[in-house]
């Protein structure tokens, strides 16, 4: 395709991707599921073109946005409470799956060498960040265990890629060296975060010097790039170092930017997130078109090959559930042992965690960066194409009824979500009160009562006053972050209807 072509087919997908949003909207179905099959349809309709993925370009261009967005609205403090789940999952869990997985597949094929099956576990065992992010947005789990599995998605990339580069690596060179494989590993982790903590607090000094809203927004998309491609040149992983920068951008953007800074870049951020996860599940479906390819090339190797594949998609399903019961399993019974605590997730929420694995972009892309001159590609993209699907569209599409059906819901979280919130916007109610001097301030409004004071100027040092109260109760450790986020939220669109006003 010419330059011009590939713009007016990029316009093309925009404008698939809106129609596609609106019939998951009325189907009631995943957008990520809507996505793919639409995708997946498109790869076969008369004219649509042949889309050629580089994976290079995918993990550069894609990823670090989409891994800055959703470290940025991390919380730390839950994070940290989960880091021993999180841990589990996106070490233990992926390694576990990479064994399974290459064990069946050595079974079902003994004629292929090991190295292969390696490589395959390592392309299909991390739960994918943006597929993760796209089903877990649109249902309602309790906040422990969405920070668990975002946490997981984030972290766990990593180490699906070094092991993926490590199977490769035996592959081509037919040796392995567990001491070599221990220090890579070692390596691209520490030096990765450490240089995604380096960037992020270069960046947040920078972003602090930025005025302009445009700037800001731009300074951040580019530190998320930045970030990524700095640790790939060390050597290091990019995307821990793109989770460790976007974690520091988002604990220490309070009172960093502006307010109408604040609101403009979480709305730009959200428009792009959603145009970038959209094209994303678009691709993987168009992908279909290459994977039937390789079927037609080899329709006797495929159907040979139909055990092995099933056998993979299922091993990938089961070894995460075996992974967490077995992890369940050992904390009770240190639990019942005295020797550390019993387990804060019930067995109903352990099955929705099993069944949390989406798999996306970085599972097509490892496949489709497997060496074409090694043996096995065709199964190996065929493999992968197949995980992706399934655990999208079963997995992604049931995982909220059967959230529903088990009971796995905390309503007293959200009870005691909204109670601390009204509390906070009584206490700041009454400091707006006792600024203004007017006792018989009603107890019931926070966010109004500037608006109707006379002057503009009085009204915003009351905000100002609102925002540096509410900073000191969230260090304070008086108030989540949620609550802090949410009624910075409220403060910042008060801000700027001020300011609206006073331009006037």
């Amino acid at each position: 395709m010419t330059l011009k072509e590939q713009y007016e087919f990029l316009v093309f997908l925009l404008l698939a991707i809106l129609v596609l949003e609106l019939v998951a909207r009325r189907l009631g179905l995943p957008p990520a599921a809507s996505f793919i099959v639409g995708g997946m349809a498109l790869a076969f309709v008369p004219g649509v073109p042949d889309v050629e993925i580089n994976p290079d370009l995918i993990m550069v261009v894609f990823l670090p946005p989409l891994l800055m967005s959703s470290s940025y609205f991390t919380i730390w403090e839950d994070f940290k409470k989960q880091v021993n789940g999180i841990v589990s999952l996106a070490f233990g869990a992926v390694i576990f799956t990479t064994l399974a997985v290459a064990a069946v597949l050595h079974i079902m094929l003994p004629e292929l060498p090991l190295a292969v099956g390696f490589a395959l576990g390592a392309i299909v065992s991390p739960p994918d960040a943006v597929a993760a992010s796209a089903v877990l947005s649109k249902i309602s789990l309790p906040g422990r265990l969405v920070t668990l599995l975002e946490g997981e998605s984030l972290v766990n990339d990593a180490t699906g890629l070094v092991l993926f580069a490590i199977a490769v690596g035996a592959a081509v060179t037919g040796k392995f060296d567990s001491y070599d494989a221990v220090f890579s590993f070692f390596w691209l982790s520490v030096s990765g975060g450490l240089a995604g903590a380096a960037m992020g607090w270069l960046g947040m000094r920078a972003i602090r010097l930025l005025k302009e809203t445009e700037l800001v927004i731009t300074a951040t998309l580019l530190l998320s790039t930045t970030s990524y491609v700095a640790a790939e040149a060390i050597g290091g992983s990019g995307v821990l170092a793109v989770v460790a920068t976007g974690l520091i951008v988002g604990g220490g953007h309070h009172d960093s930017v502006s307010a109408a800074t604040r609101v403009r870049a979480q709305s730009f951020w959200r428009a792009l997130v959603f145009i970038m996860e959209s094209l994303l599940f678009v691709l993987i479906g168009l992908s279909l078109r290459d994977v039937v390819s390789g079927i037609e090339n080899d329709a006797s190797t495929f159907s040979a090959n139909v055990l092995p594949l099933v056998a993979v998609v299922s091993t990938v399903i089961v070894a995460r559930f075996v992974w967490v019961a077995g992890c369940a399993w050992l904390i009770t019974l240190k639990g019942r042992l005295k020797l550390g605590r019993r387990s804060p997730i019930t067995g109903r929420e352990l099955v929705v965690v099993g069944w949390s694995g989406m798999r996306g972009v970085v599972t097509l892309s490892a496949a489709l960066a497997y060496p074409a001159d090694l043996p096995g590609r065709d199964l190996v993209l065929v493999a992968a194409f197949s995980v992706i699907v399934v655990t999208v569209l079963v997995q992604g599409s049931t995982l909220a009824g059967l959230a529903r059906l088990l009971g796995v819901a905390d309503p007293e979280e959200r009870q005691t979500l909204m109670k601390t919130k009204a509390a906070v916007r009584l206490r700041l109610a009454n400091l707006h009160a006792e600024e203004c001097g007017a006792k018989d301030h009603p107890k019931s409004t926070l966010i109004h009562r500037p608006l109707e004071l006379e002057h503009l100027e009085a009204a915003g040092k009351l905000v100002s006053a609102a925002r540096a109260e509410l900073l000191k109760m969230f260090r304070r450790g008086e108030i989540h972050e949620k609550v802090l986020r949410d009624i910075e939220h409220e403060l910042d669109l008060e801000e700027m209807t001020l300011e609206s006003r006073a331009r006037k």
